[in-house]
């Protein structure tokens, strides 16, 4: 263990296993393909079924979105532990295990008869899952040859990507023509297929182990601080932020803790967590870029559905439908990307994602609230162009120059960085378009008197129509904030624009050649 923290460049590869080849490899791609789409989506897929859930259960539907947190907040502690959980049991052991504890609390969570035991499986299930998507990449990787590894970064991008996006939809149908414990009995079959046929090709596969000492000190630090940064995310809209004693409390242990487990984790002698990862510049530059260019990115395809469902009258399902198109493209892109990533400058392909994310946020942000459905489709479809040439690359720089050994624990901590970034960029634009929308609606209704045109014509139009009194002032406030929240979500995406423009000198920090990630040692 202790050699994973040297100096990188002055510690020779070791030689790793062979690659595989043929229908062995197409089925490992496939196997592992599905158990990370699997575990992604279990993300999402709840989101729409929380209405469905809580009124099941008897609660309220905050009290449901419990389900959802409770699963980001295990999968975020653990993913960080990926390195050193992996180089203590084997890869291969602790993906099939993993993947194992997915499958047995999806099955425990469709069963649950209360909220308090669905929160407790929920929070097993991430906390099993948690190591998977980092484990899922270095486990390809490992498998291809070096030549074809950008097929193993396409193949992985995508599940990564897509599985998001699809959640909702899958969610909304299951839950609209089954009941919601389908969403997660799902998980059942595709998981214990996975889990049996990648063990079957890669036992014999094992990675070299470590018995380190645990960490005790560096792992509390962690799980505290982590803990409670990501219930701080979770929770701080519902609880007015910092003005709550609950999140201003959760947020300075967050920052002590998380503070502390830096110090201490750059001095251990075996950290729960390889920071040394940081001295690396590629490894830096690439996961603040992809970090950052999450944050922008899943902004919008958060408050997007949001805006859709919440203003403009859409039902989830067509909400759904609207966000999906941007996987579409990305699906067609990623194996291109992949098969020439060795040809591509990876700085120039991420650069023109985010002029692509760029221009399509600043498209987006012109919208009205008469935009058709054909209207609001476009962008988002154009946007998948970006999407392939974003992930990909990004991963392919950050991975550059490491071990075999380290790329688990590398993914790992990206992994983590990214889910980190897609729980803050939900709770800032989320917030900042209710703010926004707020500040609209006081500057929209100075405009609602008789001395205006506009609004004398509307509500003549409304006495035409027979509504007097209350009844008037009611559509009016409603019209008004309609506009309002447009105006504001229009905010929202002008200033994701503004970040995926900023991203790109920051991209061009990064040093090539970014050829090898650890890849198999033959051809």
């Amino acid at each position: 263990m202790s050699d994973a923290t040297a100096t990188p460049d002055a510690v020779p590869a070791p030689a790793g296993p062979q690659p595989l080849h043929g229908l062995t490899l197409v089925l490992l791609t496939i196997a592992v393909a599905f158990s990370t789409f699997m575990e992604i989506l279990d993300m999402t897929i709840v989101n729409v079924a929380v209405p469905h859930i809580a009124g099941s259960l008897g609660v309220s539907s905050n009290e449901g979105t419990w389900a959802i947190s409770s699963y980001a907040l295990a999968s975020a502690v653990m993913q960080p532990l990926t390195g050193w959980i992996a180089k203590r049991f084997g890869e291969v052991k602790t993906f099939c295990f993993s993947v194992g504890l997915f499958v047995v609390f999806s099955m425990l969570c469709g069963l649950a008869t209360s909220m308090p035991m669905l929160v407790v499986f929920r929070l097993l299930q991430g906390a099993g899952s948690g190591p998977m998507v980092a484990l899922s990449l270095s486990l390809l990787l490992a498998s291809y040859p070096k030549d074809k590894q950008g097929i193993a970064l396409a193949m992985w991008a995508m599940t990564v990507v897509v599985a998001p996006i699809f959640g909702p939809i899958l969610g909304g149908y299951l839950t609209d023509n089954f009941s919601w414990p389908w969403i997660f009995y799902i998980n059942v079959p595709v998981g214990a297929a996975a889990g049996v046929i990648t063990w079957a090709i890669l036992r014999t596969r094992e990675t070299k182990t470590v018995r380190a000492p645990i960490d005790s000190v560096g792992l509390v630090l962690l799980v505290v601080g982590v803990g409670c940064l990501q219930f701080m995310l979770d929770n701080g809209n519902d609880h007015d932020w910092f003005a709550s004693p609950l999140i201003l409390t959760l947020g300075l242990v967050a920052v002590v803790a998380l503070t502390f487990l830096v110090i201490w984790e750059l001095t251990a002698k075996y950290p729960v967590v390889d920071l040394s990862l940081f001295s690396r510049r590629n490894f830096t530059v690439g996961v603040t870029a992809l970090s950052l260019g999450m944050l922008g990115f899943f902004g919008i395809t958060v408050v997007f559905p949001l805006w859709l469902q919440t203003t403009l009258g859409y039902t989830a399902t067509w909400a759904g439908l609207a966000t999906a198109p941007v996987g579409i493209l990305a699906f067609l892109m990623s194996p291109i990307i992949g098969k020439n990533i060795q040809r591509l400058e990876l700085r120039a392909v991420v650069t023109f994602a985010f002029i692509v994310f760029a221009f399509t946020a600043f498209w987006f942000s012109t919208f009205n609230s008469g935009a058709s459905f054909a209207t609001l489709v476009l962008p988002r479809f154009v946007m998948g162009i970006g999407i392939a040439c974003f992930f990909i690359p990004l991963n392919q720089i950050f991975l550059s120059g490491l071990r075999p050994d380290q790329i688990a624990g590398a993914s790992g901590l990206a992994n983590f960085c990214r889910t980190l970034a897609s729980s803050v960029s939900t709770a800032l634009t989320v917030t900042l378009w209710q703010h926004r929308g707020e500040a609209h609606h006081a500057s929209l209704t100075e405009y609602v008197n008789p001395a205006s045109p506009a609004a004398t014509s509307y509500v003549g139009h409304l006495q035409n129509m027979g509504l007097h009194g209350q009844a008037q002032l009611t559509v009016l406030d409603q019209v008004v904030n309609r506009e309002a929240l447009t105006l504001a979500v229009n905010d929202v995406f002008w200033c994701c624009g503004i970040l995926f423009l900023a991203l790109i000198p920051i991209l061009w920090l990064a040093k090539p050649p970014f050829g090898n990630a650890g890849g198999a040692a033959g051809h």
